[in-house]
């Protein structure tokens, strides 16, 4: 009788690579990890200089306005003159809307990352 006889040698494994988290990587700056956070700034300089821009022009504008033209600087609302009112007042919603503007896509770009890295 033949009997059958299956041979084996020592298993052989691979050694098992393990991924760390994302989260791991950039706590123990690792080079992917400084990838991942020079992403995140970048982004957030981004929109930084996006909205201190937009600000800039928007504000800058209203000199170059009267400069061009000058009839408008004897123009008065409710006694006050038009460039008061401007600089002085209209300034200020300009900016609360930059400023909200700017945190709601500062937030995104956090929560963005957030779950980018989660993912991972």
């Amino acid at each position: 009788m033949n009997e059958r006889v299956t041979v084996t040698g020592p298993r052989r494994r691979r050694p098992r690579v393990r991924r760390q988290a994302v989260t791991a990587e950039i706590d123990a700056q690792t080079r992917l990890g400084e990838i991942y956070m020079r992403a995140l700034l970048r982004a957030q300089l981004r929109l930084g200089l996006t909205v201190a821009g937009v600000v800039f022009v928007m504000v800058a504008m209203v000199p170059l306005v009267f400069a061009i033209a000058p009839g408008l600087k004897s123009v008065d609302l409710m006694g006050i003159p038009l460039p008061w009112v401007l600089l002085g007042g209209a300034v200020y919603p300009v900016l609360i809307v930059a400023a909200w503007f700017y945190l709601r896509h500062a937030e995104r770009i956090e929560r963005d990352f957030a779950e980018m890295v989660n993912r991972r």
